[in-house]
């Protein structure tokens, strides 16, 4: 269940899990690559004035936690001033394609491709020790900001994940 902010010249991932943090951190090094990462769930995130300009994400799929892929689509459209992209399970198309420009601040959104994704059991909650899933891959294109808005910068960026540590 992760999220990643991007702006221009920076990058921002948060996750839940400690252990996805530190395979990012690990790959983020191996590449050499500059980002923050933030451990927290994104219900305690409070994300109210940034703006980036992509956010990719990989949300739970909403079968153990109705609604659940519905908040981080959310959330991901309050920010993005271009693209949101995101994964979601493809039995739930439709209902994904119709919150998500009702309800979620969206002015398009387009299944850009679909995957298979071999879910191994990682939850409590799951009950086989793997599960083969039809995956969509989407890009969601939020409703312009208003005049005043701007990206946040780094610095903006930093000082959050300083407070949400």
């Amino acid at each position: 269940m992760s999220l990643w902010l991007w702006n221009l010249r920076h990058v921002v991932g948060i996750d839940i899990d400690p252990q996805s943090l530190e395979l990012a951190q690990e790959n983020a090094a191996d590449l050499e690559l500059d980002i923050d990462l933030i451990q927290c769930d994104i219900k305690n995130l409070n994300l109210r004035g940034l703006l980036v300009d992509t956010v990719v994400m990989n949300p739970p799929f909403g079968t153990s936690r109705k609604g659940a892929d519905m908040e981080f689509i959310s959330m991901g459209l309050k920010v993005a001033s271009h693209a949101v992209y995101s994964l979601h399970k493809t039995s739930t198309r439709e209902h994904i394609k119709k919150v998500a420009l009702r309800n979620c601040n969206a002015i398009s959104a387009e299944v850009l491709c679909e995957l298979r994704y071999n879910l191994p059991q990682t939850y409590k909650f799951h009950k086989q020790k793997e599960v083969d899933i039809a995956v969509d891959f989407w890009r969601f294109v939020p409703r312009a900001r208003d005049e005043g808005s701007t990206a946040c910068s780094g610095t903006n960026i930093k000082q959050r994940r300083m407070h949400h540590q």
